[in-house]
């Protein structure tokens, strides 16, 4: 603006000129508040900026205020989130739990916890197939209701000896009326270790691949 014939730059005034030093990427709430004054100040007297123009700017000013501070406590939210997940899979290290799946590890001695998820009431017949697809053992656990059937196998095979460690499979069928139809199959496994992928946090699982926490069914 020329005053007096003199030429007055509003953002030489303000400290706001050619620097040495890299521009700010972003403007703060103090820089905001002195552009704004500066408006005020070298405003045309005949053509005064709209009072509901210095309210709009500073409602959106706030706004994105509000939206950054909100950002803000979601991630600290999220990290306390992850932090007590983290957290509460390393308790799991050392206990079994049931997982879905169909491969399951037959150690040297002892039994496996096996299940299925029944969609309705019927009739259970669980087949175990040894690594050559070979079924080496059948347990018909006659009428089941609706939800999470649960089964202790021995590790014995159809002819009541102890089949050898190593990988086993398992299927499952629920029979209702005529009709059969195949269900998921739930399988046990130890947990060695935790760790943290792309998709989130992992269990390592004994003679098993590795499970997100919260694919977790039953914890044993």
């Amino acid at each position: 603006m020329n005053v007096g014939g003199s030429t007055s730059n509003p953002y030489t005034d303000l400290g706001l000129g050619l620097r040495q030093a890299a521009p700010q990427a972003e403007m703060g709430q103090a820089d905001f508040l002195r552009l704004m004054t500066t408006q005020l100040q070298y405003q045309d007297p005949f053509k005064p900026m709209e009072s509901g123009e210095f309210l709009g700017q500073i409602a959106q000013f706030s706004t994105v205020s509000g939206i950054q501070g909100m950002q803000e406590s979601l991630d600290s939210l999220a990290a306390a989130l992850t932090s007590n997940q983290t957290l509460q899979a390393a308790s799991l290290v050392g206990r079994g739990v049931l997982v879905p799946g169909d491969g399951l590890w037959l150690p040297a001695e002892g039994a496996v916890e096996l299940g299925a998820e029944l969609p309705a009431s019927g009739s259970l017949l669980l087949e175990i197939r040894d690594a050559g697809g070979q079924v080496v053992d059948r347990v018909d656990l006659g009428s089941q209701p609706a939800g999470v059937a649960r089964i202790t196998w021995d590790g014995t095979g159809a002819d009541g000896a102890r089949l050898p460690e190593g990988a086993y499979s398992v299927s499952a069928l629920l029979a209702s009326g005529d009709a059969g139809e195949q269900v998921q199959t739930l399988v046990s496994g130890t947990v060695n270790s935790v760790s943290t992928g792309s998709s989130g946090l992992l269990l390592h699982l004994n003679g098993l691949d590795p499970v997100e926490l919260s694919a977790v069914r039953q914890i044993l």
